[in-house]
């Protein structure tokens, strides 16, 4: 039995006979469903954090300009190439984190693609990521995540408007976590910049 932190408030006091058949659907995806705009919520929060990291490589490259000489990493030039080269791909990660995160909280087919290529680039970071990214493979590619981003899934919600799912105490916990480590992010990129302002790089 799939375990989700998610309570059905609408349906949960219904018998199975006092249900009709488009609410007797929606029961049984819902918790998968509300799983999956959870995953949304967490990618937005991701693509905000990787966007901060972009932003951090690429002041620090430009702060790197005013070094007067090479150093052990080679010189301004070539710190400022690889530091925008990687600040490049946090941005990309990021704008792609976004697109998909607002997607997947629509139930959009197109960016549940996008997610699946985040999930899998996930796998790399092992061992949490890894775990993390494979639920959240599961959540995009099982027999319920394909019928939650179909258009027959989308008749169902629009036709039982009054059920809603009820987010669990641990999943606020998560992300008021992530919140707080993009919060971190950005005053280390403030902090970043007041120092290059300085010409202290």
């Amino acid at each position: 039995m799939d375990q989700n932190p998610y309570a059905v408030e609408a349906s949960t006091y219904l018998a199975p006979q006092e249900l009709t058949d488009v609410e007797s659907i929606r029961t049984r995806y819902l918790g998968h469903e509300a799983s999956v705009k959870s995953m949304g919520t967490l990618y937005l929060i991701g693509g905000v954090f990787s966007l901060l990291i972009s932003l951090a490589y690429i002041i620090a490259g430009i702060g790197s300009l005013n070094d007067t000489g090479p150093n052990e990493f080679g010189g301004p030039t070539l710190v400022l190439l690889v530091a925008l080269a990687v600040g490049a791909g946090f941005l990309s990660l990021g704008v792609l984190q976004i697109w998909s995160g607002i997607g997947v909280r629509k139930l959009r087919p197109a960016a549940r693609i996008g997610a699946t290529v985040i999930s899998a680039i996930g796998l790399l970071g092992f061992p949490i990521g890894t775990l993390i990214s494979a639920y959240f493979l599961y959540l995009l590619l099982s027999e319920k995540g394909s019928y939650v981003f179909s258009d027959a899934y989308k008749q169902v919600i629009a036709q039982t408007p009054h059920m809603r799912y009820k987010t669990s105490i641990l999943t606020w916990i998560v992300v008021i976590l992530l919140v707080t480590l993009v919060l971190l992010v950005i005053v280390i990129v403030s902090l970043m910049t007041r120092v290059s302002g300085r010409g202290s790089w």
